[in-house]
C-alpha cells in the first residue's frame, strides 16, 4: 500500500579469501568488494527510499573504516547516473569489506545524520565500529530514559539506532581485551525486545551479521569462492550471481563472523519461538525474493487464490480485476485466473515521481499524482480492484473515485489481499496508532463479518469490499500462524514490549498493563513519539 513503509534494509561484503567469487563479480570487484555495495542496495531500495549509506574496511590506509552516507536514493546518494562522479566516489571507497543500509523512517528524514551505517571512532581498532540496524527496538523508550537519566550520558538524535550504538561501545568497552561478538550479541539480547537485524565492520576487519532471536526480519547470507555477502533479501545475492545451494538463510539467534580469513555460524541466544512478520510476504519484500525458505511470489498467489475461493459477486463479460500497482499484481493475476475474468492493468502507477520535494505533501494530492485510471481499460466495467492492505484508507478512497470518475468503471469491488490491520505494529513498519487505523473504527473490537464489510464499502464508496481472514495468511505463506509476527492483524505481540506498548496505546493504565520487568510506565506523548 502507497500508506506503508518499511524501517530499513542491510547488507554486507568481505572478500576474505582468494578465489573465483560468482561468474557476475569481475576481478576488480573482488579485489574492492565495496564497490558491490551500492548493487546490492539497488536491490533492496523497496526497503527505504529516505536515505542511503556504506562503511568501508581499508586497512591500507589511515583512515581504516571511511563512511559515506547521506539522505536520497541509493542512485542519488552514489551519483549513479552520472559515470564520473560515481567513479570518483566509488574509487575512494575501494576496500575488502563494506556495510551498506537503506532507510525509511518517520523521523529526521532530512536529516543526514540519521543516515546509516552509524560509525563510531576510537583510538583503539577494537572500538571503532560502523553498523547498519534493520528493524525496531520496542523497549527504546525505556533504553532511552535509562540511559538519560546518568548525568553524564547524552543522546543527540530521537532514534533507537543511536541508542544501539551506546549499547554496543558499553558492552565492546567492558571486555578487557580484543573484541569478542558473540559475547557481545549474547549480553545485548538479554536488553533488546524487538526486532534487529544488525550488520557490523570494526577497524580490526571484524564483520558480523546478526539476526534477532525471533527472527522478524529476513536476513540472507552466501559464501562462495572467498566472497561472504548479506543482505535483507535473497534477489539482491542471487542477482550478485552466488549459485542458489550458497544462499542461506541466517537462523533466528545466530551471527555470522567473519574473522581472520575464516567465515563461521554461532548462535548467541536460544529462539525459543519464531515471529516472522507475515507482511514481509504480503507487501514489502521484492516478488522475487525467498525468505525463510518461503517464495514471495508464491505466497502472493496463494493469496489471490483465497480471495477467488470466496467470492460471492457474479463475474460475467464486463467483469475485469485490476491490481493496484505494483505489490498486489501477483494476487490479481490468480485471483482472475481462477474465476476466468481479464487481468488487466487499468491503474498506472508514475514511477519517476520519486523522492522530490512533493513528498511531504498531502497524502491525497500525492495519490492522485502517482496513480493514473486507462479509461479505455476501465470504462463500462465491473471492476475487482485487489490492493494487498489498508492501512489507512487514504490512498484506497483516492483510487475508487478515479476509477469511477476519470476511469468510467460501472461498479468498484475492492479485494484486499490481506486481514483487517488493527493495531500498530512496534518492530520496524510505519502502521500508525490504533485511532489512525480504517478498520478499527469499524469493528470496534469484534470480529468481521459481512455487516462490517458492507458498512466499510459504503465509507469508501466502493461497490463491495471483501477482506482475507487471518487463517489465510499462514497457509499462504506456509508457515505455521505461531510462527508468524500478526500483531496488526490480530494484536498478539510475540515481546512485552510490544504489548505494553498497544495496551497504553488503547486506553489501557500503565500500572494495569506492566508487561516486562523494569519497564516504567510512560507518558502517552512518549508512546506517541516512537512513531
Amino acid at each position: 500500500m502507497a500508506e506503508l513503509h518499511h524501517e530499513c534494509g542491510i547488507a554486507a561484503i568481505y572478500k576474505y579469501a582468494a578465489g573465483d567469487s560468482t561468474r557476475y563479480i569481475s576481478e576488480k570487484q573482488q579485489l574492492a568488494a565495496s564497490r558491490l555495495i551500492p548493487r546490492v542496495l539497488l536491490d533492496i531500495q523497496n526497503r527505504g527510499q529516505l536515505a542511503a549509506g556504506m562503511t568501508v574496511y581499508r586497512p591500507k590506509q589511515k583512515r581504516l573504516l571511511t563512511t559515506h552516507k547521506d539522505v536520497g536514493t541509493v542512485t542519488e546518494v552514489f551519483h549513479l547516473n552520472h559515470p564520473e562522479p560515481a567513479e570518483k566516489l566509488l574509487s575512494s571507497l575501494e576496500g575488502v569489506a563494506a556495510i551498506g543500509h537503506v532507510r525509511y523512517a518517520t523521523c529526521g528524514k532530512d536529516d543526514p545524520s540519521y543516515a546509516q551505517p552509524f560509525e563510531r571512532e576510537h583510538i583503539e581498532k577494537r572500538k571503532w565500529f560502523a553498523f547498519g540496524f534493520n528493524g525496531q527496538l520496542a523497549n527504546y523508550l525505556s533504553l532511552r530514559q535509562e540511559i538519560l537519566s546518568q548525568d553524564d550520558f547524552h543522546l543527540a538524535r530521537e532514534t533507537d539506532t543511536e541508542i544501539l550504538m551506546h549499547l554496543i561501545s558499553q558492552e565492546i568497552s567492558a571486555q578487557p581485551e580484543g573484541c569478542d561478538l558473540i559475547e557481545m550479541m549474547k549480553n545485548l539480547s538479554g536488553r533488546l525486545d524487538g526486532a534487529y537485524n544488525i550488520v557490523f565492520l570494526n577497524a580490526m576487519g571484524q564483520m558480523m551479521v546478526a539476526r534477532d532471536p525471533l527472527g522478524f526480519r529476513p536476513l540472507v547470507y552466501a559464501d562462495q569462492g572467498g566472497m561472504f555477502a548479506a543482505a535483507s533479501e535473497s534477489v539482491a545475492l542471487s542477482n550478485l550471481g552466488f549459485d542458489d545451494d550458497h544462499i542461506h538463510d541466517l537462523p533466528p539467534g545466530c551471527a555470522v563472523l567473519i574473522e581472520n580469513g575464516s567465515v563461521r555460524v554461532e548462535r548467541f541466544a536460544e529462539s525459543p519461538r519464531r515471529s516472522h512478520c507475515f507482511f514481509e510476504w504480503i507487501y514489502f519484500a521484492n516478488v522475487a525474493s525467498t525468505m525463510d525458505e518461503r517464495s514471495v511470489y508464491l505466497a502472493r498467489k496463494r493469496l489471490g487464490e483465497e480471495l477467488a475461493r470466496q467470492e460471492l459477486v457474479t463475474c460475467d463479460a464486463d467483469s475485469i480485476v485490476v491490481p493496484v500497482p505494483d505489490t498486489a499484481k501477483a494476487a490479481a493475476d490468480a485471483m482472475a485466473f481462477e474465476l476466468g475474468i481479464p487481468c488487466l492493468e487499468g491503474l498506472f502507477r508514475n514511477r519517476y515521481v520519486g523522492r522530490t520535494f512533493i513528498e511531504g505533501a498531502d497524502r491525497i494530492g500525492k495519490a492522485q499524482r502517482k496513480y493514473t485510471p486507462l479509461r479505455h481499460v476501465l470504462e463500462g466495467k465491473r471492476v475487482f480492484l485487489v490492493e494487498d492492505s489498508i492501512v489507512r484508507s487514504t490512498t484506497l478512497r483516492v483510487l475508487i473515485k478515479q476509477l469511477y470518475e476519470r476511469g468510467g468503471a460501472k461498479e468498484v469491488h475492492v479485494r484486499v489481499a490481506c486481514p483487517p490491520i488493527i493495531a500498530p505494529c512496534y518492530y520496524g513498519i510505519d502502521i500508525s496508532q490504533t485511532s489512525e487505523l480504517f478498520a478499527p473504527k469499524f469493528l470496534k473490537g469484534d470480529e468481521l463479518n459481512p455487516e462490517y464489510e458492507r458498512a466499510m464499502a459504503k465509507d469508501l464508496d466502493a461497490t463491495t469490499l471483501r477482506y482475507l481472514s487471518v487463517d489465510t495468511v499462514s497457509r499462504a505463506i506456509g508457515i505455521e500462524r505461531g510462527e508468524l509476527c500478526q500483531a496488526c492483524i490480530d494484536t498478539s505481540y510475540p515481546t512485552p514490549a510490544g504489548e505494553h506498548l498497544y495496551q497504553l496505546d488503547i486506553g489501557r493504565p500503565a500500572d494495569a498493563c506492566q508487561a516486562a520487568d523494569g519497564l516504567r510506565p510512560l507518558e502517552r506523548a512518549l508512546v506517541d513519539s516512537v512513531r
